[in-house]
């Protein structure tokens, strides 16, 4: 399979998510408004070791458009957190790779000594193995709250090398058995593009898991997240107010009804809160400076909020267990 095969798509029309309020036939635009602030995302930055070609984020080596946060930030917002007793239950951590920040570490003991969930999102390479004596002082201390969830887009080497480049593969495996083995509370996210049903995808990661003593059960939906196609140039319809009874989907269930992400812009004095995980440039969400201003309803005026969240079921946050 080539990725031309893969993406070969039509376009999405110029018209369509231009107008936060009504859609492009004239429809009044759905919008999610916070029920409860269940996961509190941080993008640690976009730098990445790697520079992936279907990375939605586009992450690089020299990507530096949402800059690293420190810890004192971070920390700012766990205790708002804690002022205004939000319940949240999870902390979790993107980038970028979230083990390239100096202050990862840090952060994570922070959100974790808080008696927070924690979830790092990783691609399990050099950065994190770089990491690897601290990590292990982190697991004594907080093992059962934290967990590393490791982008594997595929079970083969072909198809997962096909985005990341050579011999990301392999060095992710490396990464994953030593959290297995070292036993750590880890997960998979793969990807569910490669024209497979969802059970022949969980079929092959079991494989994976068997061949490399991975003590993972790619069955358990939380343990292995599969998520929908996010080329926001690709055709997608809008989502009206309509769309709730048509599809038998809750605005409820859509990730800005149970989480914000705090990011740090190149140039900013600092950070701000946005909706979710999947719009980190674009400011028409930025929702305001604090996890109190961020309590707004969000139009789905993006066609992330359509494809990936409405469409395609997506969460980026840990389902409950």
């Amino acid at each position: 399979m080539s990725e031309a095969d893969i993406l070969e798509k039509p376009s999405l029309a110029a018209a369509k998510f231009r107008n936060p309020s009504v859609t492009a036939d004239g429809h009044k635009r759905a919008s999610v408004r916070l029920e409860s602030l269940e996961t509190l995302w941080f993008n640690t930055g976009t730098l990445c070791n790697l520079e992936c070609s279907n990375c939605y984020i586009e992450s690089s080596p020299t990507n530096d458009r949402l800059v690293y946060l420190t810890v004192s930030e971070v920390e700012d917002f766990l205790d708002e957190l804690s002022a205004f007793d939000t319940g949240t239950k999870e902390i979790a951590f993107t980038g970028g790779e979230p083990f390239m920040n100096p202050d990862i570490i840090a952060m994570i003991e922070a959100a974790a000594s808080r008696g927070h969930r924690v979830l790092v999102l990783s691609n399990a390479m050099r950065p994190m193995m770089k990491c690897a004596d601290r990590l292990l002082a982190l697991q004594e201390c907080y093992g059962r709250q934290l967990t590393i969830r490791v982008s594997l887009d595929h079970y083969s080497q072909p198809l997962h090398d096909l985005y990341r480049g050579a011999r990301a593969y392999e060095t992710a495996l490396e990464g994953l058995r030593w959290l297995s083995g070292n036993g750590f509370s880890f997960s998979l996210a793969g990807r569910t593009f490669w024209n497979e049903s969802e059970q022949e995808i969980r079929d092959g990661f079991k494989r994976l898991c068997d061949r490399e003593g991975l003590a993972l059960d790619p069955d358990d939906p939380v343990a292995l997240t599969l998520f929908p196609e996010m080329d926001e140039s690709l055709d997608v319809p809008e989502i009206t107010e309509a769309c709730w009874s048509i599809l038998g989907v809750s605005p409820g269930d859509m990730m800005c009804a149970a989480s914000r992400m705090i990011v740090k812009r190149k140039g900013a004095d600092k950070p701000a809160v946005l909706p979710c995980t999947l719009l980190p440039y674009d400011r028409e969400f930025e929702l305001g400076s604090t996890l109190a201003d961020a309590e707004q309803e969000v139009p789905l005026n993006h066609p992330h909020c359509a494809r990936f969240c409405v469409l395609g079921g997506g969460s980026c946050s840990r389902a409950e267990s």
